[in-house]
């Protein structure tokens, strides 16, 4: 009698045990899902903001889009709209405001609006990736220093595991107390901090080679 009462305890025990790894998101399967950020015309050549390399980033992020999208992977848009007063581009309404061709939404992608750097910021996707079950994030977009920057770093405060694509971002010059910042020193910068804790940094090729293992 006495084993058939230790065994039934120690039944409940691993049940309440494995419910509560789930509800802290343990043993729960990985689930990622692409997220691309305001990859706009405005950034590119003609546009309002053009950024140093927007076209090659967008090209590696038409990739990972493929990608993710011969693989039936949620993919994510966010589409920046401006309304702050004295904005000089994503004014709502113009052609600059629109995602660009080369990572252009299909039927079925979730295009969600943002108005400020954070992605998550007054907007549905921290719903939208609970609902999906999302646990990780590859990514990518504009501009490296603000947008994908803010996202991430609240990305990984909400829990996600996340994969930011370096070379599918772009940015551009910068200055400060009068001294010019390059592109490339910008890019550098702000992929190296995001590297040590709020995400891993990858380039397009390495993360699909390793995305096939």
């Amino acid at each position: 009698m006495k084993q058939i009462i230790l065994t039934v305890l120690i039944v409940i025990m691993s049940g309440f045990i494995f419910g509560q790894d789930n509800v802290n998101g343990k043993n729960m399967e990985t689930k990622k899902a692409l997220l691309i950020i305001d990859i706009q015309n405005d950034y590119f050549e003609g546009g309002a903001n053009p950024l140093i390399g927007s076209i090659e980033a967008s090209i590696n992020a038409r990739t990972l889009l493929k990608d993710f999208r011969e693989k039936s992977l949620i993919v994510i848009h966010i589409q920046h709209f401006s309304t702050r007063s004295g904005s000089t581009f994503f004014i709502p309404n113009t052609k600059g405001v629109e995602i660009h061709e080369n990572v252009r939404p299909i039927g079925g992608e979730t295009v969600i609006a943002k108005n400020y750097p954070n992605s998550f910021r007054e907007t549905d996707l921290l719903d939208y990736l609970k609902l999906n079950n999302i646990t990780d994030l590859v990514i990518c977009g504009m501009m490296t220093q603000m947008c994908v920057d803010a996202t991430t770093r609240a990305a990984k405060d909400f829990g996600f595991n996340c994969v930011v694509i370096g070379d599918a971002c772009a940015t551009k010059d910068l200055e400060i107390q009068g001294k010019k910042v390059s592109a490339s020193e910008v890019q550098k910068s702000f992929l190296a901090a995001l590297n040590y804790f709020y995400s891993t940094v990858k380039n397009t090729q390495e993360y699909l080679n390793e995305s096939e293992k």
